[in-house]
């Protein structure tokens, strides 16, 4: 058997690669970075904290089922070093012959890995496979992460690149869709690899969408020479597997930019690797307020110790966090299942902001539900559950419509002076709502 994927005492964290040049570059700019830097001062009673925190060695928690995981196939690694977010990182799971380690595969996940050439390889931190069942190929959170051989059938309706991003891109790495706001893609590299990913076209791709500080500095520019953008979102791949100083450099160039009002993060970092949720992460964060953050959630088996610890810990640091989810058949498609998880998203302080119709990507359609089933788990939520616990249901429209939310028929239609609605019960009321009448003086 051809082994085409590198093992898990070869895969190293990005950046690890970076040519002399690039070297060079990133160290020239480091003294302008370190003045902007002092610009942005921690406040004083974070900074006691944080070094209480230090000085105290800060216990980052492991779930029982964590534990048990790593005392069976990680017996030399400690606890400290099982919550070092770059050990994590060096030890993902990529290979056939490491995952039959710690899952019995199925013929057709084996035959799905083997087979697989190109981008989004198998990749999965010890610790999310330490959620995964064993011996139950349906579990959804293994289904979300392990190749079937479903991936391999390709639908019409299907594309590479289903949003044409690369239509929007102007320069490498930005999308420009929405008329006050950017995506910039600084990285192509996941801790783990999601198979219904958007981006499965870029992610692990060392060529096509290498990134490079070059690479980030002609963003900056085009960012910088556009003041209609206020509002820029940091993404890829997933930002917070970069080095904390590498991302605080993007971080502070982009506060530079006048017109730049508030920034965002896009991670699921926080639900597959939540040890990289260090003091010093969110220390560093806190200095570039507004700083929001989006996570990638997809089911309550998710919530876990670590996960509730990791988002405590980023809004302490005062970012507001919204959760990402994506209906997936057979996963999370139903009421019980999103309630469950958009319910204990609050509990972790995450606000649920968006549900997506999953992307047509190539060999999707085994994730894909009917737009109709997105309707009925809104319809199930609204008015069963807090309102905060209820998310816009989008569909991100194929070639760069942008995201287009779709609700519940709740208006039934007219009758005469009165708009007649259903509410959540079934029930029907009448609300005043004259014609032509808006604004009349008598």
């Amino acid at each position: 058997m051809e082994k085409k994927m590198l093992s898990t005492e070869e895969a190293e964290p990005p950046g690890s690669h970076l040519s002399l040049p690039d070297l060079q570059h990133l160290a020239a700019v480091q003294l302008e970075f370190e003045s902007i830097r002092a610009n942005f001062p921690p406040l004083p009673y974070y900074s006691d904290l944080v070094k209480h925190q230090t000085s105290t060695g800060p216990r980052f928690p492991i779930s029982p089922n964590s534990e048990d995981f790593r005392s069976r196939f990680y017996p030399a690694v400690s606890a400290n070093l099982w919550n070092d977010w770059r050990w994590q990182l060096r030890n993902r799971i990529r290979s056939l012959e490491a995952l039959e380690r710690f899952l019995h595969l199925t013929e057709d996940e084996r035959s799905a890995i083997a087979r697989h050439r190109g981008s989004l390889p198998v990749a999965i931190t010890p610790y999310y496979l330490s959620l995964l069942d064993a011996y139950n190929p349906d579990q959804p959170l293994r289904r979300t992460v392990v190749p079937v051989t479903d991936e391999y059938i390709h639908l019409p309706g299907e594309a590479v690149d289903p949003l044409d991003e690369d239509r929007d891109s102007p320069v490498r790495g930005v999308v420009h869709r929405y008329p006050d706001r950017v995506l910039f893609m600084v990285t192509n590299f996941c801790s783990t690899n999601c198979r219904y990913c958007t981006r499965s076209r870029m992610i692990g791709n060392n060529d096509e969408h290498s990134y490079s500080v070059r690479g980030w500095e002609q963003g900056l520019e085009y960012i910088a020479l556009h003041p209609e953008v206020r509002d820029v979102l940091l993404s890829g791949g997933d930002p917070l597997t970069l080095s904390d100083d590498k991302l605080e450099w993007l971080l502070s160039r982009l506060r530079r930019i006048p017109h730049v009002e508030f920034l965002r993060l896009g991670t699921k970092a926080p639900v597959v690797l939540p040890q990289r949720v260090t003091p010093a992460l969110t220390r560093m964060l806190k200095r570039y307020h507004p700083l929001w953050m989006s996570i990638h959630f997809t089911h309550p088996n998710e919530l876990t110790p670590e996960v509730s610890e990791a988002c405590g810990r980023l809004a302490d640091a005062g970012l507001p966090l919204g959760s990402q989810t994506v209906l997936l058949a057979g996963i999370n498609d139903s009421v019980e299942t999103m309630k469950a998880l958009f319910q204990g998203l609050l509990k972790i302080r995450v606000k649920p902001y968006y549900l997506y119709q999953c992307d047509p990507i190539l060999g999707s359609s085994h994730f894909r539900t009917p737009v109709e089933k997105g309707l009925e788990i809104i319809q199930g939520l609204r008015g069963h559950t807090t309102g905060y616990a209820v998310p816009t249901f989008v569909i991100d429209a194929p070639k760069g419509g942008g995201k287009i939310p779709l609700l519940p028929n709740y208006v039934l239609g007219r009758d005469g002076d009165e708009l007649v609605l259903r509410n959540y019960e079934g029930l029907t009321f009448r609300y005043p709502d004259p014609k032509g009448r808006v604004g009349a003086r008598g």
